[in-house]
């Protein structure tokens, strides 16, 4: 009878400790788990490719969590997936994180990932040549003279998330060539649409900029995320807003999200891919 009240004893107390583990009556540990994460589809790699290249890279330190991504087509339709617990995190950059988890209280950063850092640029067909030396040349100045310091003071970090930015006017230029731009709306509040349809924030207002610098009119139109690739092949739209692999190639192939056809601007902003998930 001792033997047997020792051993009831023993389980109790043993087993709260192996919940770090392997959780009582477990059979799959926490640092086992498939994380399914959400992300903005990729333009030229489908999700099974994407998924099967990072399966194949070796754990890191900071990466010892197994992750399955899953493709969105815009940021509204990810943020519904995850409240939803259609998947546990949203991969995203930190300024999008920030103004989400402003948005609504329940969610909150992943600590302790490892993250990758994405430079921005424009993206253009690739025989528009003599369009990238204008936005290239601006884009230069810009930088040189201090604007985009400017710039992101402004727009992004004393920017507080639960005011919507104001319109921004773009220049006109009479008998001046028309730029058509394409907005997505789906990185607030860099790449932001106002909820009359209004495109504003850091984009909208480094476009006003590069328009006053080129003498060119800029023509906004609202583009779906995912179709972005191909309204810029197409002719529908002549400028796009590009993210492009910056600094690690064992994280990310250029080539994912670069489809032929396109030639990308100077890089005008760097952000950093974090992950959000619901608290708790």
């Amino acid at each position: 009878m001792k033997k047997f009240l020792l051993t009831i004893l023993l389980s109790l107390v043993l087993c709260p400790l192996s919940l770090a583990v392997t959780g009582c009556g477990g059979d799959e540990s926490e640092s086992n788990k498939t994380i399914k994460v959400g992300t903005i589809r990729y333009m030229n790699v489908s999700e099974e490719a994407f998924n099967k290249f990072h399966d194949q890279q070796p754990e890191s330190a900071d990466m010892q969590r197994k992750y399955k991504y899953v493709f969105f087509e815009s940021l509204p339709s990810m943020t519904a997936a995850l409240l939803a617990e259609q998947v546990d995190e949203l991969s995203i950059y930190e300024t999008v994180a920030d103004y989400l988890i402003m948005q609504n209280q329940r969610f909150e950063r992943t600590p302790g990932e490892h993250v990758m850092i994405d430079m921005f640029c424009c993206a253009m067909r690739d025989d528009e040549t003599a369009l990238k030396k204008e936005f290239d040349a601006a884009i230069q100045q810009m930088r040189q003279d201090g604007t985009f310091t400017k710039l992101v003071k402004e727009y992004i970090n004393n920017i507080h998330h639960a005011v919507i930015p104001n319109p921004i006017e773009m220049p006109t230029f009479d008998g001046a060539p028309t730029v058509r731009i394409g907005v997505t709306g789906d990185l607030p509040r860099m790449d932001y649409i106002r909820a009359d349809g209004v495109p504003a924030g850091f984009n909208t207002a480094v476009l006003a900029e590069i328009s006053k610098r080129i003498k060119k009119n800029f023509l906004l139109l609202q583009i779906d995320s995912g179709a972005r690739a191909v309204a810029l092949l197409s002719g529908t739209i002549d400028v796009i807003f590009w993210a492009a692999v910056a600094n690690d190639l064992k994280l990310m192939p250029a080539e994912f999200d670069r489809p032929a056809g396109m030639i990308f601007s100077e890089p005008y902003f760097s952000d950093r891919i974090v992950h959000v998930k619901i608290k708790g």
